[in-house]
C-alpha cells in the first residue's frame, strides 16, 4: 500500500500534543514578547526544544517537551540552548544538542520514548490516588454493609 505526502501528515499529527514536531511547538507560541531577530525568537525557542506555556498576561513561559523544565523570565538576547542546558543538564534533547532537523531516526526514536515514558508516568500518577479513593470508598460501603 502506498503511502501519500498526505498520510504522512495525518499521522504526524498525532505528536502534537507531545510538542515532538518543532513545527507544533513553533505553532504554540501565541504571544511570544520577542521579536523574530532575537536570539530568544519563537523559531529558537521551539529548536532548544520549548513550547509556550505562558498566557496573555505571563508571555514569556516556555516548557521543553522533553524534560517539562518550565522558564520563563526570558530576556531578548538569551539563547534557548544555553538556558536549557544551564537550567536543565539532564534532559535528553539537551544531552543531544541536536536541532530536530540534525536528528538521526534513531535519535528521534530515542527521544519519541523519553516522552512516552514520561506521559505514561504522569498519567499513572495521577490515575493512582483516583484508584485509592474508588477502593476506600468501596471498602467504607462493604463494611457498611456488613454491620
Amino acid at each position: 500500500m502506498d503511502t501519500t505526502i498526505e498520510d504522512l501528515e495525518q499521522k504526524m499529527e498525532s505528536f502534537r500534543e507531545f510538542h515532538m514536531l518543532e513545527k507544533h511547538r513553533v505553532q504554540s507560541f501565541e504571544h511570544w514578547p520577542f521579536p523574530a531577530e532575537s536570539s530568544c525568537s519563537i523559531a529558537k525557542m521551539a529548536e532548544a526544544g520549548f513550547y509556550w506555556t505562558g498566557t496573555k498576561r505571563e508571555n514569556d513561559t516556555a516548557t521543553c517537551f522533553v524534560c517539562g523544565k518550565t522558564l520563563d523570565g526570558w530576556e531578548s538576547e538569551d539563547e534557548p540552548w544555553k538556558e536549557h542546558s544551564k537550567h536543565a543538564p539532564q534532559c535528553e534533547f539537551v544531552k543531544l544538542g541536536l536541532p530536530e532537523s540534525e536528528l538521526t531516526v534513531q535519535q528521534f526514536i530515542q527521544i519519541l520514548g523519553t516522552v512516552l515514558k514520561k506521559t505514561i508516568e504522569k498519567a499513572c500518577k495521577q490515575f493512582k490516588p483516583k484508584i485509592a479513593k474508588g477502593s476506600e470508598i468501596k471498602l467504607n460501603e462493604f463494611l457498611r454493609c456488613q454491620k
